[in-house]
């Protein structure tokens, strides 16, 4: 398969992400920065001074928290090609939409942390609150991109964080994918990619993540999956580590 082909099969795969998305009315809807810190096993005094790369980015809160402490984010995302008004129109309806989905499937999900359907439409809210305003506020920022591919030097970022995409959706996206979107995120990247969760939808651990590990291992990276402390899926609970060797 020539480049060009391999490219237009992966814009395939990535407009059926976005449309099953879409069928489901689950689009611009993000989590917030104490989320991204609980999933990613971060603190807030290791944000300082650091570039990251939040890829994809979505709505979420967390390049918009983390400047204020210091860090240098930046978000890619395909859904930022849209205007932003119309990213916050669409991502409200979202939200809107997901809450009421929740009544039926509330057991697929633990509540320690939002405690009720209405608190986690708080949440959302709040995460895309601040998103939208960051993205006016540094809208250089928030760069459109279609992966596998990504438009950074290399080591731009010294950290990459990669949220509820490569694993989520591992019955859309092939292994080939998660290799070439990985190598890419490793590329732009000087220290390490932290990809949660490492299960699918169904809460099921990656089916190849063995072969990809062998795969990062060879590359001489060191990889580890790590239980973390953020549970809202059921079993979407551990993060995939990344660190490239030195």
């Amino acid at each position: 398969m020539s480049r060009e082909e391999m490219r237009q099969e992966e814009q395939r795969i990535v407009n059926d992400h976005q449309n099953s998305l879409e069928l489901e009315q689950i689009v611009f809807v993000g989590r917030t920065f104490e989320e991204y810190i609980r999933m990613f096993d971060l603190t807030t005094d290791e944000l300082a001074g650091k570039a990251i790369l939040d890829c994809p980015g979505g709505a979420c809160s967390f390049s918009s928290q983390a400047r204020k402490h210091g860090a240098y984010p930046m978000a890619a995302d395909i859904v930022y090609q849209y205007g932003i008004q119309e990213l916050q129109t669409k991502g409200l309806q979202d939200i809107e939409h997901t809450m009421k989905q929740m009544q039926a499937v509330q057991g697929k999900y633990v509540w320690d942390q939002f405690g009720s359907i209405q608190g986690l439409k708080e949440e959302r809210l709040r995460a895309i609150t601040d998103c939208v305003a960051d993205m006016r506020a540094h809208p250089e920022c928030y760069v459109n991109t279609l992966l596998p591919e990504l438009c950074f030097n290399d080591d731009q970022f010294d950290l990459t964080l990669s949220a509820h995409f490569l694993f989520t959706y591992a019955d859309r996206l092939n292994f080939d994918f998660h290799v070439q979107t990985i190598s890419e995120m490793l590329r732009v990247t000087r220290q390490e990619v932290r990809i949660f969760p490492t299960v699918d939808l169904t809460g099921k651990r990656y089916d190849d993540m063995d072969e990809l590990k062998m795969f990062l291992e060879k590359m001489g990276c060191r990889v580890s999956e790590i239980r973390t402390s953020y549970e809202f899926q059921r079993n979407a609970h551990t993060m995939l580590r990344i660190i490239k060797p030195s």
